[in-house]
């Protein structure tokens, strides 16, 4: 199609690359946004669509942030129209489905919601990867024209804007840490993974040993130095999949997916020893040492709420700090 503009340095040969990006978002399987659900309205009433959608890529499904006239929450990837589209660096366009041979015999395109035509801007993260796609779809054959499209490309924008406002509202200036409610809705996720899978995983809560002291003896700016080292020292014992929250002050959790206590425990055991036998710089050019008290929760049945999972790993978080400090206490 004429007049279309090539997106920059999109990286289309990298999956895991782009997996990254999309799990670095936090936005899967995460509740409605108003800001979302207000783009594909807008899409569907400019386009005169009856269905559009923000759709993100996953290994094996796309997964709908928001979407409009489509009544599932998901689908497999395999059928996925924006599968081809974020294999593109331009606008994906369709004007009849039928006589396409890869959707011909896409069983929505045979049978309900009947696609016939679609347009497609891939969602653009700032590292050069697609992780998804906005999308207006039409049960009428249509050619969308330029100014149609231009119009999509600039509501993509404005999607990858929210999505990096999203992520950036989420992490906590100083430590770069999820703040609290960015944990809060990464550990629901982790619940619905769990209720859907039944995988397990551990919610460990951190409080370190005598901070008041920290700030006392040395001064508030050393005390921010000691929870920015404390931050980057458990990030670099943990794994790509697990997430650090700070919940206030100097309390601090980590969710560990995939995770059974016993693995737990011993990861947690790394973390403690690696922040006690790190040296952190404090202003003025002397280094302090800090320690750290541990309580882990498995996820189990009986936790119905990431309240109650909080709640649970704060037992073994007093018995650790009960216990002389600078432990790690497991929920039996």
């Amino acid at each position: 199609m004429t007049g279309q503009t090539m997106l920059p340095q999109t990286i289309l040969d990298d999956e895991q690359g782009r997996l990254a990006a999309l799990r670095d978002l936090d936005v899967l399987d995460s509740e409605p946004e108003d800001a979302f659900e207000h783009v594909v309205s807008l899409v569907r009433a400019v386009l005169n669509v009856p269905m559009a959608a923000v759709t993100l890529i996953d290994a094996d499904r796309q997964w709908f942030k928001a979407r409009s006239g489509i009544g599932v929450a998901e689908t497999p990837r395999n059928v996925s129209f924006c599968t081809h589209a974020i294999q593109q660096t331009a606008p994906f366009l369709i004007s009849d489905a039928r006589l396409d041979a890869r959707f011909a015999d896409n069983p929505f395109v045979t049978d309900d919601p009947n696609v016939r035509s679609y347009a497609g801007i891939p969602l653009l993260t700032p590292e050069g990867y697609n992780v998804g796609v906005l999308c207006a779809i039409d049960d009428k054959v249509r050619d969308f024209n330029e100014a149609e499209v231009a119009l999509l490309g600039n509501f993509a924008r404005i999607v990858m804007n929210e999505l990096e406002l999203r992520r950036i509202a989420e992490r906590d200036q100083l430590t770069g840490a999820l703040t609290r409610r960015g944990f809060l809705d990464k550990a629901r996720q982790e619940m619905d993974r769990f209720r859907r899978y039944g995988r397990p995983s551990c919610l460990v809560l951190i409080d370190l040993d005598h901070f008041k002291q920290v700030n006392d003896a040395h001064g508030h700016p050393a005390g921010d130095a000691v929870l920015r080292e404390m931050a980057a020292t458990v990030v670099g014992a943990t794994r790509p999949v697990d997430s650090l929250g700070r919940l206030g002050g100097e309390e601090f959790a980590v969710l560990l997916p995939e995770t059974e206590a016993a693995e737990a425990l011993v990861a947690v055991e790394r973390f403690r020893v690696t922040l006690a036998q790190h040296d952190i710089a404090v202003p003025g050019g002397s280094t302090i040492r800090v320690t750290a008290s541990f309580g882990i929760a498995p996820l189990s049945d009986s936790i119905a709420t990431v309240e109650d999972w909080i709640a649970a790993a704060d037992g073994p978080l007093y018995a650790a700090k009960r216990g002389g400090r600078n432990r790690c206490e497991l929920l039996h």
